[in-house]
């Protein structure tokens, strides 16, 4: 008997948008959270699971990665992300609920053949974490954007605290507050109050970006806080990645990314990742070199920042000194401990194969994080487990039904003969347009996009 409220339609009806017949099975677990699953009648005995699958399944931005699968005979096993999950996240929750959920699968339909944990962002997460501490009920793990909590909070941290250090003296001097008004780390929770709301804090920094925006000052500096936070210059939707020579449109872009970006201050989903830890912070900068950060930019990113810097006729040694002289800002011990948890951080340990990919110009998670998990996976020597690949889009979570479906059709064939196929940027493309998703691929090299090292790795040994 199944411990858990169950609204099951097999047959169910198939609509006008979906293009594979399908039998549905639907519910909701004992904590609220609902659950979906979808069997193909050309089922390959493949299960997908998913933690977003019951939530975006009509989003158009998703939508099309789920019919492509449902279409090849996957079935999909998933969740709704929780209405309280902005005050109660917690990875390692959303693992053992799809574990459940799975075991509802195989009550109501069969035993899988494979099973392969699929998600994107805190989904990716789950991805992760299934293959390094919850590998017993999947065969491989297909990760898409993946954030790590820690990971992601101090990258973002770190180019707020430099933007803030480098344009905070001359927002003073135009009138547009004051210094303390471009706040980084203490922000408002949510219900709890403050001097300040985050309208407001949003508000100055945008002030304070569209300002440096129109010198070549702050221009410069504005792209030095880009390449110590390993950010992308590229967040932009809809636009164009410009040619890295061109140092003009660079820094247009970089402005624009940044203007994007002063709607989350901090970081995007801070408040999420702080609230599950009562509200306490889990980035800190105490120690940090960061004329070491510097050193590992991006190629791309460092030919900008000097090119900008000879320019405006700046001092770059200087301003590295000004952002070094801040007060640092301490990460809780209690909020390191709770994500140090089982699910809640990655550590590069995996247990089964996974392979990742992540877009240049992901506004919500810096690609470089990528790059750091593959550092972590050759320091455990769990590399015969492990592939990554970066493509060439803006965006979170937008890949395209080709970038999807290729690397899960590739974690396959790993997992039923033990042996990667080739993942390098000319294979996955040529492989992906041979699956005629109606969608091109994009995958690239990282080329000039690769950092010297991924500057804010942890784990819950440090």
């Amino acid at each position: 008997m199944l411990c858990l409220a169950l609204a099951a339609s097999l047959a169910a009806p198939v609509s006008a948008q979906d293009k594979t017949p399908f039998r549905e099975h639907s519910g909701v677990l004992p904590d609220g959270t609902s659950w979906l699953i979808r069997v193909p009648e050309n089922w390959n005995g493949r299960l997908l699971r998913d933690l977003d699958f019951a939530s975006f399944i009509h989003v158009p931005g998703y939508a099309p990665r789920y019919e492509d699968l449902l279409a090849r005979g996957y079935a999909f096993a998933g969740l709704a992300r929780h209405p309280l999950r902005l005050w109660q996240y917690d990875p390692q929750r959303e693992i053992l609920n799809l574990q459940t959920v799975q075991d509802t699968f195989t009550q109501l339909e069969s035993e899988p053949d494979m099973v392969m944990q699929y998600g994107c962002s805190g989904g990716g997460l789950d991805s992760l974490a299934s293959a390094e501490d919850y590998p017993d009920k999947i065969d491989g793990s297909v990760v898409l954007a993946a954030h790590t909590p820690v990971w992601i909070m101090n990258s973002f941290l770190d180019g707020w605290f430099a933007m803030r250090a480098l344009l905070a003296e001359d927002f003073v001097a135009q009138g547009l507050g004051q210094a303390s008004d471009l706040t980084v780390a203490g922000l408002p929770n949510a219900g709890a109050g403050g001097d300040r709301n985050l309208d407001a804090i949003r508000a100055s920094w945008k002030s304070a970006i569209e300002n440096a925006g129109k010198t070549p000052e702050g221009r410069a500096r504005l792209a030095l806080a880009f390449a110590i936070g390993q950010w992308s210059p590229w967040m932009v939707e809809g636009t164009d990645l410009p040619d890295t020579s061109d140092t003009a449109a660079m820094a247009d872009m970089v402005v624009k990314s940044a203007m994007r970006n002063a709607g989350n201050v901090g970081g995007t989903a801070r408040l999420l990742f702080e609230n599950a830890a009562s509200g306490q912070q889990l980035s800190g900068n105490e120690g940090v070199d960061y004329a070491a950060f510097y050193a590992n930019a991006a190629p791309a990113m460092k030919q900008l920042v000097e090119a900008l810097y000879a320019e405006a006729g700046l001092d770059l040694q200087a301003d590295l000194a000004t952002i070094e002289a801040e007060p640092r800002i301490a990460a809780s011990n209690y909020a390191l401990d709770f994500w140090a948890g089982d699910g809640r951080t990655t550590t590069g340990e995996l247990e089964v194969p996974a392979i990742r990919i992540h877009m240049l110009g992901d506004w919500a998670i810096p690609y470089s994080l990528m790059q750091g998990y593959e550092a972590l996976v050759e320091q455990t020597g769990t590399t015969d487990l492990y592939r990554q690949a970066l493509v060439q889009g803006t965006g979170h979570c937008e890949f395209m039904a080709a970038e999807s479906s290729v690397i899960v059709e590739i974690l396959a064939e790993r997992i039923e003969t033990g042996t990667w196929p080739e993942v390098t940027p000319e294979a996955l493309n040529t492989a992906a347009a041979a699956l005629e998703t109606g969608s091109d691929p994009r995958f690239v090299e990282f080329g000039d996009w690769r950092v010297g090292a991924y500057n804010r790795p942890w784990t819950p040994s440090q």
